[in-house]
């Protein structure tokens, strides 16, 4: 009872304020901006060539209006949008009118996560092992140079390295498509040509967020490692004979692996935005590409949609990591 009152019920009310907060922010933002998805759709049909009367512009505005939900004071339409979204419905979408946003949010979701899912994995697995020798053996050579490539690589934006590898392996000597999720004409099977087809067109954004992520676990593991190896009781595994195997898997890069827990719930948010910001350069068909194309149109709904499955996510990934955080490390208690 003392962890649930002290913590737990602090911790959810805390889990709550930051999504209603969130999500209120992302309600805000789309109504502040120039772009009238209205206004954008009665241009979108005088380029179509549709003819539009003077006297019937005016039922057509109402007609849009009503239908994309955005009738009323913003205070009345952020109470019918809480009450959709208390039913899981997020609308239709303002530019694929009359497809729902929960539809195309259930198409390009599973891209995202599955690139999302698998460069977090690689990246915070390789980096931690990798980073954890280098900094057990800080002084050979291969550590320095490790050190020295991830200090070039770590501060590239994801935008400027994902331009590289397109520039020098999709453009210079065409090993991997520019752009896409999978050929074009592709029909999506449980087959090994389609899978192989979509690991081909996923190469070039994975390693460009493996590479980016792998090198930031990378340099922070290598610092924790000298860190936790100038310790005493290391030093006393030393004196005492320990082999240095077990000094380096169960002393030093276990204890330093704790930090690491903690680091990739609060990194969760970069490694997401980062995700996205890949697939608009990459043209990949997820998350990423949907919200930059509801953000030029202005589609309300997808846009909210799409921000509010991040901000859940995102949140109650690190609720999980906070909760379940004693289990990895005995020394915390919550009571």
């Amino acid at each position: 009872m003392t962890f649930v009152k002290r913590y737990l019920i602090p911790r959810l009310v805390q889990y709550v304020l930051v999504i209603w907060l969130g999500i209120t922010v992302v309600f805000l933002i789309p109504r502040i901006i120039p772009n009238d998805p209205v206004m954008s759709m009665i241009g979108m049909m005088r380029a179509r060539g549709s003819t539009l009367e003077p006297g019937s512009m005016d039922g057509i505005i109402a007609d849009l209006t009503e239908m994309y939900g955005l009738e009323g004071s913003w205070l009345d339409q952020y109470g019918a949008f809480w009450g959709r979204l208390f039913r899981g419905d997020f609308g239709v979408s303002f530019f694929q009118f009359p497809t729902r946003v929960n539809q195309l949010i259930a198409t390009a979701m599973p891209w995202t996560l599955g690139l999302l899912l698998t460069t977090t994995a690689i990246s915070w697995i390789l980096g931690n092992i990798i980073g954890g020798l280098a900094g057990y053996y800080s002084r050979k050579g291969w550590s320095r140079t490790l050190d020295a490539v991830a200090m070039v690589i770590r501060p590239l934006p994801y935008y400027i390295f994902a331009f590289a590898l397109i520039l020098l392996l999709a453009w210079g000597v065409r090993w991997f498509p520019v752009t896409g999720g999978a050929s074009l004409g592709a029909r999506p099977t449980f087959t090994w040509p389609y899978i192989k087809d979509v690991l081909w067109h996923s190469f070039l954004p994975a390693l460009s967020l493996s590479v980016l992520g792998g090198a930031v676990t990378f340099q922070t593991m290598k610092l924790i490692v000298q860190n936790i190896n100038a310790e005493s009781f290391v030093q006393y595994a030393k004196l005492g004979g320990v082999t240095e195997g077990r000094i380096v898997g169960r002393y030093v890069i276990r204890n330093a692996l704790l930090p690491q827990i903690t680091g990739l719930a609060l990194s969760l948010g970069q490694i997401f935005s980062g995700a996205l910001i890949t697939e608009i350069v990459y043209g990949y068909p997820g998350v990423g590409m949907l919200l930059y194309n509801s953000i030029i149109r202005a589609d309300y709904n997808l846009i909210m949609g799409i921000t509010i499955f991040s901000i859940v996510g995102i949140t109650t990934a690190i609720l999980i990591v906070d909760l379940t955080y004693p289990l990895f490390d005995p020394r915390v208690r919550y009571y």
